[in-house]
Parts: structure tokens; C-alpha cells; sequence
């Protein structure tokens, strides 16, 4: 029983703590994300130690609820994003997503073998710059209506052509630490697989759910459509994790089927106290796991700095580059829209740390990359699409 109090002091703990920090940097004119991810930097276990490193491990109780909120997030997102739209846009999402990750991949490769690393461990250090967190982006998006304009689409298209190369370069580099050579075969295989998941549940599921939804409307409860999408969009979430995609991929296809069904403006509103309520531990979560501690020194700050450069610039040359053909000011918002690295930074980052890659300053600083990525992209994003005419959103 004191176990099961503690767990519910530490999700108050986390939840109050987000809503003030949203609250304020509102009041700040700042997106709410801002100031969940600060808040998560405040109590953690840098800061004031609310929350134990313990307690944001893998597996723990507050590690699934942010995991389920990143889930739902991404869903919510898919909600708004029909197949025809990403259609539309095809083209130039996947120009984004190729030169989004290799402009990012050569610039920290180069950057780490500057700095004493081997060219295996460079490259490995390099794909902790490579992967677009969609969560985060998609959080500013939706605060700011603003997942119907052209470049929201390029964006979100994006990132799931962004997620497969980068699980396929982590694969690669994963491999040279070993000292042993690259299974072409075997990267070729799994690269298919992804594809192949992608487009049968992405392409397939739409048209299937957009010939026939009313199926949905056969059960009598009045939440049945949403319980219904909701077993969709968790076992497609699993589903993806077994083709080595990110849980958030399959969410996102699930949200995207279940736009094409009669229900779908339904569904959001259904789904929009879930994310009230779940999103937050995420974003806080994500800001927690940083220490501070290791960020103490002027060289360590230095480092971080250039580090944050490089991941700020070489994601926004790779998405303005890609875009082009939208213009300089769409091509802008799309640029800044890609940076966010969040917990896909971080996830590398604790692989590299644990293949004993790199040490405790090195891990530190990517982890703190990826977070000020994600808190500095929500307010030049926000700022970005308020200056745009809305007019631009339904040009391609």
C-alpha cells in the first residue's frame, strides 16, 4: 500500500508541476511544451529531485504513462492527417525526410571524429543528431491549429520517412561497434519490412476503413467507436515496434486510418481529455532525464553549445533544402519543424552509453542537445507560422 502512495504522490508530483509550467509559459507567450519540458527539468533529479532517476527508469510506472501519452499524442495527430493529404505532399516529404537525415549524420560524424573519436564511434555519436522527435513538433502544431497547413503535412510526412532511415543507420552503426561487418542483407531485409508495414497498414488500413466505417457504429456503447480505434492504435503501436519502428509510427498510421471513418470528428473530441490528461508526463519525463550536474564545467557548456548548433543548423538546412519547392517561408517552417530530437536523441544516447561508447559528459550532452532542440524549436516554430498567411497552407 505504500508502494502503490508513493507511485500517486510521484504522478501528482509530475502532473501539477506540468500544468504550471504550461500555465506560465503561456502566460510567457510560449507554447504549453515549453514549460512541461522545463518542468521536468526542475524536478528532476538534477534540479530538486522530486522525481528519482529510479522512478523515470525503463519500465517504471511514470516511464509507461509518458510512453502511453506519447502514443496518444501521435494518434490525436494521425486524427487530423487523411491519406489524400499526405498525398499531396508525398513527394516532398520524402526529399525532406532523405536530406533531413544525412546533412545531420555527416555534419556529427565529422564533428565527433574532430573530437577524438574513432570513425565507428563517430558515426554512432552521429546518429544521436539524426531522428526527428514527431511528438514534440506535433504538440506545437496542434496548439496552434495549425496541422491542416501544407507544411504540417510535409512535416509529419517527414518524420516517418525520418524514423525508418534513422533505425536504419542506428542498425548500422550498431553493428561497427561490434568490430564485426554490416549484414547488407540483413539491413536491406529489415528496411523492406518497414516499408512494407508502413505502406500496407497505412495505404491499406485508410482505404479499408474509408469503404466501410460503419461497422463502428454496430456497438450500442457510446464510447464503443473510441474503445475501438483506441485496441487499433496500441496494437498497431506494438506492431510497429516489431518491424523496428518507433511505438509513435504505428499510433500515427492508427490515427490516419481512423480519419477516413464518419466518426472522426467524434473521435478528437473523445480523445481530447485523454490528452490533457497523459500528454503531459511525457514532455515532463523527457525533461527529467538530463543531468545538470555534467553541464557544470565552461567546457563542458561549450561543447554543448556547438553541439546544439550543429543539430539546429544541419536539421533546418536538410528540411529548408528538401522543401524548396514551397517556397523560402515554407521551407523555413518546415526546416525549424524537423528539429526536435527529444527522445529519439535520447534513446541513442543511452545505447551509446551502455555499449560503453561514450562517457558520462558526452552522454550528458546529447541528452541536454536533444532537450534544448525540443524546447527551443516550440517557440521559433510558434512565432514562424503566426507570421505566415494562412493563404500558404493549401499551396503544394
Amino acid at each position: 500500500m505504500h508502494h502503490a502512495s508513493d507511485i500517486l504522490f510521484t504522478l501528482f508530483v509530475v502532473f501539477v508541476a506540468a500544468q504550471i509550467g504550461s500555465e506560465i509559459a503561456q502566460r510567457l507567450r510560449l507554447p504549453g511544451v515549453v514549460g512541461e519540458i522545463a518542468a521536468g527539468c526542475a524536478i528532476g533529479p538534477s534540479l530538486l529531485g522530486w522525481i528519482t532517476p529510479e522512478q523515470i527508469a525503463t519500465g517504471t510506472p511514470l516511464d509507461v504513462l509518458a510512453e502511453i501519452g506519447v502514443i496518444l499524442l501521435l494518434f490525436a495527430v494521425g486524427l487530423e492527417t487523411r491519406l489524400e493529404d499526405l498525398k499531396k505532399v508525398g513527394k516532398v516529404a520524402f526529399v525532406v525526410g532523405v536530406v533531413g537525415v544525412l546533412v545531420p549524420f555527416g555534419m556529427g560524424s565529422v564533428w565527433a571524429h574532430g573530437n577524438g573519436f574513432d570513425w565507428d564511434r563517430s558515426l554512432f555519436v552521429a546518429a544521436a543528431f539524426v531522428a526527428t522527435s514527431a511528438g514534440i513538433t506535433a504538440r506545437v502544431l496542434q496548439e496552434l491549429n495549425a496541422l491542416q497547413r501544407i507544411e504540417s503535412k510535409v512535416i509529419l510526412g517527414a518524420a516517418v520517412i525520418d524514423d525508418i532511415l534513422a533505425m536504419l543507420l542506428l542498425g548500422v552503426v550498431v553493428s561497427l561497434q561490434g568490430g564485426g561487418s554490416v549484414d547488407a542483407l540483413h539491413l536491406l531485409v529489415v528496411l523492406a519490412g518497414a516499408i512494407g508495414f508502413i505502406a500496407v497498414i497505412g495505404w491499406g488500413g485508410a482505404r479499408v476503413m474509408r469503404w466501410n466505417s460503419a461497422w463502428l457504429d454496430k456497438p450500442l456503447g457510446p464510447h464503443s467507436p473510441l474503445m475501438i480505434v483506441l485496441a487499433l492504435c496500441l496494437g498497431l503501436a506494438w506492431l510497429s515496434t516489431r518491424f523496428g519502428l518507433a511505438a509513435i509510427i504505428g499510433a500515427f498510421l492508427a490515427g490516419m486510418i481512423a480519419s477516413e471513418t464518419r466518426q472522426q470528428h467524434t473521435l478528437e473530441k473523445q480523445t481530447q481529455p485523454l490528452l490533457a490528461l497523459l500528454t503531459p508526463f511525457f514532455f515532463v519525463v523527457t525533461g527529467s532525464k538530463v543531468d545538470l550536474h555534467e553541464l557544470a564545467g565552461a567546457d563542458a557548456l561549450w561543447m554543448l553549445a556547438v553541439v546544439t548548433a550543429i543539430a539546429i543548423v544541419s536539421k533546418l538546412v536538410g528540411g529548408w533544402l528538401g522543401s524548396l519547392t514551397l517556397g523560402t517561408r515554407s521551407a523555413t517552417i518546415i526546416g525549424f519543424g524537423m528539429v526536435p530530437r527529444g527522445e529519439v536523441g535520447i534513446v541513442v544516447a543511452t545505447l551509446g552509453l551502455a555499449a560503453g561508447v561514450f562517457d558520462n559528459r558526452i552522454y550528458a550532452i546529447i541528452v541536454a542537445m536533444s532537450l534544448l532542440t525540443a524546447m527551443v524549436t516550440p517557440p521559433v516554430l510558434a512565432w514562424l507560422l503566426r507570421r505566415a498567411p494562412q493563404g500558404e497552407q493549401s499551396s503544394a
